[in-house]
């Protein structure tokens, strides 16, 4: 991956000082321009005024570069750490002539980089070096439209709809807008199909990577929407993709991303769950059952019948077993398991190969083979993971059973650790910059950075600061008299509390709670209750829901993980954050309680490095919705008391922005008055 300047080359990677630079042309005087002058000019381009922290977050970036040390920054928000990392990277990609790869964890911050932030600098720094800045933006495969897939979606059969029968007009509708939509896009990117269309449609017309024929095979190859994106971010200064298809290329012994040497992980505290998620795989009686049946379309001589029977073999298998994690099972199921990996394979053998010159004769046919001969390999080796767990005993991954009305029985593998492989294909064949506004947990950089597998000595670190100052603008306010949350759901004395608190801040609530049946208790509880309207997450898309939040002063938002890291709402709109509990994983989590055990079997506390840190990371993205401008004021209310009983809060505490605290009611109550007087 490493793309190093050769010996001798012209151009330094690391330049000297402005003062020390001899009087040379317009063009060498380019090449030259310090960070700090090249952020001062797109400051000033951009009509911003400078920041201390954004300042001091481009120089500790530039030096991360320019020596190739890791580094994590922790920037709050309104420190604009966007310009602080992009300036260096330009930087770098045009004194080295590479590649720097940005990643991020959200659509939202991507479509921010390529669509408003990138452009702008571009127009900024442009006549500040020796040409245009160019960028490109890179997702997965499978957000691509396949063109080999729609050329055959109207032959699909209905058992590999994966839907139910009384759904298929509802499917056939959102699978005719893609359809329609597929003679007009000149991208094929599905985040341009507006309105979108329901996961299970746009499966119809995509594939991931592992399903991919590949452009030489396909007989698409030339047009594909998928192979254009990849052709044009190889070239380019910054590539903006994401944290998947990060994993992706750091799990493929193939290049997914163009040839680089530095990566920054924007929202790096989403890095862990992301790579995790690339790394999980699933499979089920049902799928089996669905592949075998493609196998039978392509002259698979009874090894498709033979994988059906072992998929029914399976399916009886599982209904044995208790869902949750998976360690060791009876002997019929490890048979089960074995049985359908060795049809599989057969099943594999029997369709690699078509009949001399079907590629030519049957390019539609000859491409449905690749693909379903690749999806057979990827479901294969999800069974030899499950079986090195279950018969041997490995600890790589964590395998479980998830049991739904949906979707069946479903066995998933998951690795224990990302930390290994980061270590060695990441951090080991990079320079990569973290930042996040929060990646401090408990006050400490070094606990992200070792569930990361960065390299011990090889890192720096910067807490970039915020403008804002939270212990004047912002109160945490933790509601000590409350009785500890249970699993009963939220206690009347805390109903009451929050209708108390939301009357003093007049409406403008944000509620953040840990599960999806506490924000229904808590809605359907208030709203007969309060003269405000109360919004609930799945009442309609988040983005309109915030919009809505957003515009009107006097409501109330109320929703569960999507809202505790996607909300901006700055002003007098939201001036309270209540949080219903500490959010702590549910404790059938089966990777976070096997993380959890490996930690304490390694002599650590389990619970403080993997439960207390989740919740830590949660809590600190939670709070921050408070505070999104310079003018912001208001109160983040914890309505657990186990932030101040317990010895564990004070770590909880620490990861928190430093509001000014109080457990009074009152004294909150109170505030909140005197801020809607303002």
């Amino acid at each position: 991956m490493n793309r190093r300047l050769p010996p001798g080359s012209p151009v330094s990677p690391i330049p000297p000082p402005p003062s020390s630079l001899p009087n040379v042309s317009g063009t060498e005087e380019r090449l030259n321009r310090s960070t700090e002058e090249l952020l001062s000019a797109a400051v000033t381009a951009i009509g911003g005024a400078p920041r201390d922290g954004q300042t001091a977050m481009a120089k500790a970036v530039t030096k991360a570069l320019d020596s190739e040390r890791h580094l994590a920054v922790q920037a709050g928000t309104g420190t604009g750490k966007s310009l602080a990392y992009l300036v260096p990277a330009i930087r770098h990609a045009q004194l080295t002539d590479s590649t720097v790869i940005i990643s991020t964890a959200t659509i939202a911050l991507q479509s921010q980089l390529v669509e408003r932030d990138l452009p702008r600098l571009a127009d900024a720094l442009e006549p500040e070096l020796t040409r245009r800045p160019t960028f490109s933006i890179l997702k997965g495969r499978s957000n691509y439209l396949c063109l080999n897939k729609l050329a055959r979606a109207e032959d699909t059969p209905q058992e590999e709809a994966l839907i139910d029968e009384g759904d298929l007009s509802w499917m056939e509708k959102h699978i005719r807008r893609v359809w329609d939509w597929a003679d007009e896009t000149e991208t094929g990117d599905r985040d341009e199909l507006k309105p979108g269309v329901h996961d299970l449609a746009w499966k119809h017309m995509s594939v991931t990577s592992a399903e991919c024929v590949g452009a030489t095979r396909c007989p698409h190859g030339e047009e594909c929407f998928a192979e254009i994106a990849r052709a044009a971010a190889r070239e380019v200064d910054i590539v903006v993709t994401n944290h998947a298809m990060l994993a992706i290329d750091a799990l493929s012994d193939v290049d997914i991303l163009p040839e680089h040497d530095v990566v920054i992980i924007d929202e790096a505290h989403e890095l862990d769950g992301r790579i995790t998620s690339v790394a999980t795989a699933e499979i089920s009686p049902r799928t089996v059952t669905m592949a075998a049946k493609r196998g039978g379309k392509l002259n698979a001589d009874g090894a498709d019948s033979a994988l059906e029977d072992a998929a029914d073999d399976l399916a009886a298998a599982l209904a044995t077993m208790d869902d949750g994690r998976v360690v060791s099972v009876d002997p019929t199921v490890t048979g089960a398991i074995t049985g359908v990996k060795d049809k599989l394979s057969s099943l594999h053998t029997a369709i690699s190969h078509g009949p001399d010159g079907e590629a030519a004769n049957d390019p539609e046919r000859a491409a449905e083979r690749q693909n379903l001969s690749n999806h057979l390999s990827e479901q294969h080796d999800t069974l030899v993971r499950i079986l090195e767990v279950v018969e041997s005993g490995s600890q790589d991954d964590v395998v479980w059973l998830d049991r739904s009305e949906r979707n069946g029985d479903v066995l998933a593998a998951a690795p224990l650790s990302i930390a290994g492989l980061l270590h060695d294909r990441l951090f080991g064949e990079n320079t990569v910059v973290l930042t996040s506004a929060t990646l401090t947990v408990g006050g400490r950089f070094d606990i992200l950075a070792a569930s990361w597998g960065m390299p011990k000595g090889t890192w720096d670190s910067l807490n970039a600061g915020t403008p804002f100052d939270p212990k004047k603008a912002g109160i945490l306010y933790t509601a000590e008299h409350l009785p500890t949350p249970g699993r009963e759901g939220l206690a009347p004395e805390t109903l009451d509390e929050m209708a108390e608190l939301i009357l003093a801040a007049g409406g403008r609530t944000l509620g953040l709670f840990s599960s999806r049946r506490a924000a229904q208790q808590a809605a359907e509880a208030l709203r007969p209750r309060l003269p405000f309207d109360i919004l609930l997450q799945g009442d309609d898309s988040i983005s309109a829901l915030v919009d809505t939040f957003s515009k009107n002063e006097n409501t109330c938002l109320f929703g569960t993980l999507t809202l505790w890291q996607g909300v901006d709402v700055p002003g007098r709109s939201l001036s309270l954050v209540l949080i219903d509990r500490i959010p702590f994983p549910r404790p059938d989590d089966p990777l976070l309680q096997a993380r959890k055990e490996a930690a304490e079997a390694a002599g650590r506390n389990g619970f403080m490095e993997v439960a207390a840190t989740h919740a830590a990371l949660l809590l600190a993205q939670g709070a921050g919705r408070l505070l999104r401008s310079v003018t912001d004021r208001g109160v983040v209310a914890m309505l657990d008391n186990r932030l101040t009983t317990k010895r564990y809060g004070n770590f909880l505490r620490a990861s928190l922005p430093a509001f000014w605290n109080t457990t009074d009611p009152e004294v909150v109550k109170g505030a909140l008055k005197r801020l809607v007087a303002s």
